[in-house]
């Protein structure tokens, strides 16, 4: 069962990145820590023209401040959903329909749940298969 982490909010903020430009990105609160995605490259990752979208840490100090890269996001197989991995927190799923309404101001957040991890059975990581032979390769 997926528990709630956090939510995405659009406030209409702008975050300097590393080159010194004005970026207009959503806010990510996820377990307590604050990240950004660029809103131009959310747009992308939505519509299909980008794969993979970057989630960035944001800073404030005076002004708010885009830093390292800390996870990746890309839509669901399914296409319904934003899946969220974050490099040292896990992976968060996002629905896509709550997420458009809160790009368009028909909603104020969009809440994230966090996608439990599969537990590893010990059946199979020990699990040897007969029958097979090694294939030696050539290169």
């Amino acid at each position: 069962m997926m528990q709630k982490a956090g939510y995405l909010r659009r406030t209409g903020c702008r975050a300097i990145d590393r080159e010194g430009r004005l970026q207009e990105v959503v806010e990510l609160h996820i377990m307590g820590t604050r990240y950004a995605i660029r809103l131009a490259d959310l747009a992308k990752g939505i519509s299909g023209r980008q794969v993979v979208i970057q989630i960035e840490a944001l800073a404030r100090e005076w002004d708010y401040y885009l830093g390292a890269t800390c996870g990746l996001a890309q839509m669901s197989a399914s296409g319904k959903a934003l899946n969220l991995e974050l490099f040292e927190a896990g992976t968060f799923t996002l629905s896509l329909a709550t997420l458009r309404a809160t790009l368009y101001g028909r909603d104020k957040l969009a809440p994230i749940a966090r996608i439990p991890e599969q537990p590893s059975s010990p059946v199979w990581k020990d699990r040897r298969l007969t029958g097979q032979q090694q294939i030696s390769a050539l290169v």
